[in-house]
């Protein structure tokens, strides 16, 4: 294989869709060491990127600093100034098709995402739900269109690669016989058909902490640290950690030293599922066969309710026909507790 490939790899949101590419270009990265890789998302991201191999290298770039076809030239003129030898676009929005295009006309090698949308839409109409080609799945095949590894080689380079933690993180603690379960909880998810209602979910924490649990809460943003906060302060066992860790990639080491993490079909549960930490997802209006599971996450970890309405979405961005999201309303805290310890 040729020397001094530089490759530019570009996905701007959402969180989780970021994180699912990190399995992908971690394979990448220990596959072709003597490779250049660089990826280009949100500045938030960084700290999980940049500790991912010595040879990837993040570029934080915020798209609403570049608003505009001029924005667009410019933040193009600031790519190309990195002098990438092939470009993968694993986002494949308006923003990243210009960009992609600007390369291609400049004669570099540019490829990019297939969605199949068409295959989304089937699924959700099937009586019967099938495992779905995954993003981790999507995201090598773009990288193998470039010509330069195989398909087959990257997929084999990901199974064999074990837990994926940046550099420096700590590992997962094996708890004494007899010692508190420590979980972490992520109650929270962008869209509300992906939400366990934070009602139930108090129960839940009740119950852990009655248990003697350990639990800490994970979220972001002021709303979210107001509800964490108000849950720690009622029950002895239970900590907030939101706004308490400088960075993701902390984040990330914390959640490592747990037993378990309970999430939604959200950010955290890809976050979490880059240790070997277990992470147990409730799920509603998406389903984990939908092609959006976590890296590594069995099918026995994912709650869920078998019904005719569901999976009513994709993305869970839709609101529920009847009203009521009886598709997490109708799963019980004890349920939640029972299969957490169960496992």
């Amino acid at each position: 294989m040729e020397r001094n490939k530089h490759l530019l790899l570009i996905r701007f949101s959402a969180l989780g869709d970021i994180l699912m590419t990190v399995p992908v270009i971690k394979a990448l990265a220990l596959l072709r060491p003597d490779w250049q890789i660089t990826v280009v998302s949100r500045p938030f991201v960084g700290s999980i990127f940049q500790g991912l191999a010595e040879n990837v290298r993040f570029v934080g770039i915020n798209p609403r600093q570049y608003p505009g076809l001029g924005g667009l030239n410019k933040m193009y003129g600031e790519l190309k100034a990195l002098k990438p030898t092939h470009v993968c676009d694993l986002h494949d929005v308006l923003r990243t098709k210009y960009l992609r295009w600007r390369f291609k006309m400049g004669g570099t090698p540019v490829t990019h995402i297939i969605k199949d949308r068409k295959a989304r839409k089937a699924f959700l109409k099937a009586a019967q739900k099938t495992q779905q080609e995954t993003s981790f799945e999507r995201y090598a095949k773009a990288i193998a269109r470039l010509g330069l590894v195989t398909y087959e080689e990257l997929t084999t380079a990901m199974k064999t690669m074990g837990p994926i933690s940046p550099m420096g993180s700590v590992s997962s603690m094996d708890s004494a016989d007899g010692a508190p379960l420590q979980i972490g909880i992520a109650p929270f998810a962008a869209h509300q058909g992906k939400i366990y209602p934070l009602n139930l979910m108090e129960q839940v924490v009740s119950l852990f902490d009655a248990k003697g649990a350990k639990v800490y809460l994970f979220g972001a943003g002021e709303e979210e640290k107001r509800q964490m906060e108000a849950w720690a302060h009622k029950y002895k066992n239970v900590k907030s950690m939101v706004g308490t860790l400088p960075n993701m990639a902390e984040e990330l080491k914390f959640m490592a030293t747990l037993d378990a993490m309970l999430t939604m079909d959200s950010g955290n549960m890809h976050l979490a599922s880059l240790t070997s930490t277990p992470v147990f997802s409730i799920w509603g209006a998406t389903h984990p066969l939908g092609g959006f599971l976590g890296w590594g996450q069995p099918m026995e970890r994912c709650i869920q309710l078998d019904m005719p309405c569901r999976p009513c979405s994709i993305f869970g961005n839709k609101p529920c026909q009847f009203g009521d999201y009886r598709c997490l309303n109708g799963i019980t805290p004890e349920e939640i507790v029972e299969r957490v310890y169960s496992l």
